[in-house]
């Protein structure tokens, strides 16, 4: 017989987050010290326990007719199939196409945060993106379709109380606009995922153990990105 637990396996992940988490708000008093610490959690998270065709990392996203995203604090983009714009001493510019989602990360989550959120997405998913046929065995398939762009936040606490009762609910706002929040996770208190016309929220423990789980079905359900146009990023060489 084995000693092994698979609840105490998953568990630990949440565990191992939520104390980084609450060690940068101690330990660090700089606001924005602290901000990039909580920030590097979530990318180190990600970078660990996402498959590897995904990587994570805080970037501006660029598009083929030459606009840009704000900075995003933390990115989740295809390693596979799409190449880097540009890649320069921890500065990183990806192209639109390969993004398949983006997190504003912050300690605490609040009205300003979610509203920063919001802002954020909509800087993306305004972009350009393309997507060519795909060359397959049995001849040209067509262009794949493409998939929203995953929005949220991360965070360890939540200045309302309760955590992520209705003032919370009532600060995600509507569903379908282009700046909407798909998901996120408030590690001391739980994670919520838009679900059709509504929010679900789940308040309760082992909150970034669930909310990962529920990240990488979003993300399989998305399969991969489009054949991007890597001609249409060229010809700015000529600009």
């Amino acid at each position: 017989m084995t000693n092994w637990s698979l609840s105490d396996v998953l568990m630990s992940m949440h565990y191992e987050v939520e104390g980084e988490l609450a060690k940068a708000r101690t330990v660090l008093k700089h606001p924005g010290t602290k901000g990039d610490a909580s920030q590097a959690v979530w990318v180190d998270l990600f970078n660990r326990y996402l498959p590897r065709r995904y990587v994570c990392a805080s970037v501006h996203v660029a598009d083929s007719a030459g606009h840009f995203s704000d900075q995003i604090d933390v990115a989740i983009y295809d390693r596979q199939y799409s190449p880097f714009i540009l890649s320069f001493k921890g500065q990183q510019i990806v192209p639109a196409e390969s993004v398949y989602a983006v997190f504003e990360a912050k300690q605490t989550v609040n009205s300003t945060l979610i509203k920063y959120a919001k802002r954020k997405a909509g800087s993306v998913r305004r972009l350009t993106r393309t997507s060519l046929p795909i060359p397959t065995a049995n001849g040209m398939a067509a262009p794949k379709k493409l998939e929203p762009i995953l929005a949220g936040v991360l965070a360890l606490d939540s200045d309302w109380r309760p955590a992520l009762g209705n003032p919370f609910r009532k600060s995600l706002g509507a569903i379908a606009s282009a700046s909407s929040l798909d998901m996120g996770c408030v590690a001391a208190h739980g994670w919520f995922g838009r679900l059709d016309d509504d929010y679900t929220i789940y308040a309760g423990p082992h909150s970034v153990s669930r909310f990962i789980f529920e990240l990488i079905a979003r993300l399989q359900s998305v399969a991969t990105v489009p054949m991007i146009d890597v001609r249409s990023y060229a010809r700015w060489l000529d600009k």
